[in-house]
């Protein structure tokens, strides 16, 4: 009859033309599926890495690269950068102490109430120079007037050296422990140890962010602002050295997360 076809076309149509992998009520699962899934995990752990590394990396060479263009001209102003620490600290009435430090090595040391300054900002009269004092003398202070994140980061840190210590002595020692006491419990006890140092570590790291923060924008800015230490058109790069003096410590915090991150991983193994 017309419209409908031979009985041998209908039975040379093939009845399984759709892939096994997605008919109903199947599971299982066709290998290039397999494949294309497999390749999408590896690019995105490789996505993810180079975000990482670019995490870690590139806030400390921007930081470098600031301070590195505004060294220059380096004589830029009559004064230097001890001098204006001085000055800072006198005219804020702060019973704290001046000194030379190591080249990249500024800081402003609790223990001893002393702000340190490398040979190229306490001898240097460049904006760099100048900038850098003035955000030392911010956490002498943020001591003085008891900044509360810089007192609990001062108080950790020390809990923190020591705790480092004995925590890489116990993920070093860790598998010959388990080894000789044939008890994972064991093991997995000094593993937890030696992640909780590195997370009193971690910890230090990321109060150590708003501490830096507020020593640049709101105690020497201000600083900086009131006693017209800079000229006007100058304010706008000294907040860009400002921002990289709050920022030294990011790459430091990064790594010290993506470190308790993978103790964490080698744990829930």
């Amino acid at each position: 009859m017309p419209g409908i076809a031979p009985q041998s076309q209908i039975s040379a149509t093939p009845r399984t033309a759709l892939p096994i992998s997605i008919l109903p009520g199947t599971s299982k699962v066709h290998p290039a599926q397999r494949y294309l899934t497999g390749m999408q995990i590896k690019m995105l752990y490789a996505i993810l890495f180079i975000v990482v590394l670019a995490l870690v990396f590139l806030p400390n060479l921007w930081v470098r690269r600031v301070m590195a263009k505004y060294q220059e001209p380096a004589d830029l102003y009559p004064h230097d950068g001890a001098e204006l620490a001085r000055k800072l600290i006198d005219d804020l009435g702060l019973d704290v102490g001046l000194e030379q430090a190591q080249p990249d090595q500024d800081h402003y040391d609790p223990t001893s109430r002393t702000v340190r300054l490398s040979p190229n900002n306490y001898s240097g009269h460049s904006l760099t120079a100048l900038t850098v004092a003035a955000h030392e003398v911010g956490h002498a202070l943020q001591h003085a007037e008891g900044y509360r994140p810089l007192l609990l980061r001062t108080s950790l840190a020390k809990t923190a050296m020591v705790a480092e210590k004995f925590g890489a002595f116990a993920l070093a020692a860790m598998p010959v422990v388990a080894a000789l006491t044939r008890s994972p419990l064991s093991g997995v006890t000094m593993l937890i140890f030696g992640i909780g140092s590195i997370a009193i570590g971690t910890l230090v790291h990321l109060i150590t962010l708003p501490v830096e923060w507020n020593a640049s924008f709101e105690r020497a800015l201000p600083m900086l602002k009131s006693g017209d230490y800079l000229p006007a058109q100058h304010l706008p790069h000294a907040k860009k050295i400002l921002s990289a003096a709050a920022l030294t410590y990011v790459a430091g915090s990064l790594a010290s997360l993506l470190s308790l991150y993978r103790w964490i991983a080698i744990l829930r193994r």
